[in-house]
């Protein structure tokens, strides 16, 4: 089942949206649902294990840009989000606080690698300065000037608008597959 969810959620990870307010390497996928629906099935160890899968799936067929170090903030973003939500549910409405909490958390991982980790390390891999990357905010986003607007304008908005709408389909979907996972005849 966790082999199953972590390619299902790397297969999601192709069908990517842009945000308008974000540079276009900021697109939203819905590769953490199934990661978060085997997190509220199987508990947060398996969310973690299905989040791991779809990153290593994901680097091998993809390659990656960042000698690993995206994939790596990738990984603890993710878990970031999933973790403290599949700790916090047991019924549907914790179900609810714990996506907000887990979103709140994403948010602000999110926040903090972008800033110190993945945009460095981004800038350092593509050769180009910071106030390069910081441009191409600009350009689609006036209100980012530096690298801390930069994080406030379009990273921390785009985990939050990430989180809402992976608490969305998973509230919708959840009940359903849910049975499916647990062995549960469909009605």
């Amino acid at each position: 089942q966790v082999a199953m969810l972590g390619a299902a959620a790397v297969v999601l990870m192709f069908f990517d949206i842009p945000l308008p307010f974000a540079p276009s390497f900021y697109k939203i996928d819905l590769s953490e649902v199934p990661v978060l629906i085997g997190a509220f099935a199987m508990g947060p160890l398996a969310g973690a294990a299905i989040e791991l899968i779809k990153i290593l799936l994901n680097l091998v067929m993809k390659g990656s840009t960042t000698a690993g170090v995206g994939e790596v903030a990738n990984f603890l973003i993710g878990c970031a989000y999933v973790m403290p939500a599949a700790w916090i549910y047991k019924t549907k409405k914790n179900a609810m606080i714990g996506m907000a909490v887990g979103t709140v958390f994403l948010a602000a991982a999110g926040g903090l690698l972008n800033a110190f980790v993945l945009l460095p390390a981004y800038a350092a891999a593509f050769g180009m300065p910071m106030d390069a990357l910081v441009g191409m905010g600009s350009a689609v986003n006036k209100a980012i000037t530096s690298l801390p607007t930069f994080v406030l304008f379009a990273v921390v908005p785009f985990n939050i608008i990430k989180g809402v709408v992976v608490s969305l389909v998973t509230m919708l979907l959840y009940k359903h597959i849910s049975r499916l996972l647990k062995g549960e005849a469909m009605n």
